[in-house]
């Protein structure tokens, strides 16, 4: 039915974040046109968690999408981002897995994370 999943991420500074995907996070893109990058994505997976159950005034409770980029060792990661001048979060152990984020120039978070739970992307069933 589905051929794959598009991803969009809202930017204070569009350019400034595919800059950083493209010469930071190295992911690969294909130029759509005038320059417009649309990256290749790793492999994906979807969780659905539930909405805030008591969300602040103003608001319906419900994030619309988190990113979350997964690695098999996050001390590795974190150590190779750092030397691309990109800080993180402290790590955090959240049981399902230990996490941590930066921030892109645009002002979005990113997530990152080392899962500890079975992979949907390497499940054949």
């Amino acid at each position: 039915m589905f051929i794959g999943a598009h991803f969009l991420l809202f930017s204070r500074n569009d350019e400034a974040d595919r800059s950083f995907f493209r010469d930071v996070l190295e992911m690969p893109a294909v130029d759509a046109g005038h320059g417009w990058l649309i990256f290749r994505m790793p492999p994906a997976e979807m969780g659905i968690h539930p909405a805030t159950p008591d969300p602040a005034p103003g608001e319906d409770g419900i994030a619309a999408a988190s990113l979350y980029l997964m690695c098999r060792d996050l001390a590795a990661t974190m150590k190779n981002l750092a030397a691309k001048g990109v800080a993180c979060s402290p790590a955090h152990d959240a049981g399902w897995g230990i996490t941590t984020a930066f921030v892109l120039p645009g002002g979005s978070r990113v997530g990152v994370y080392q899962p500890r739970h079975r992979l949907a992307i390497e499940n054949e069933g």
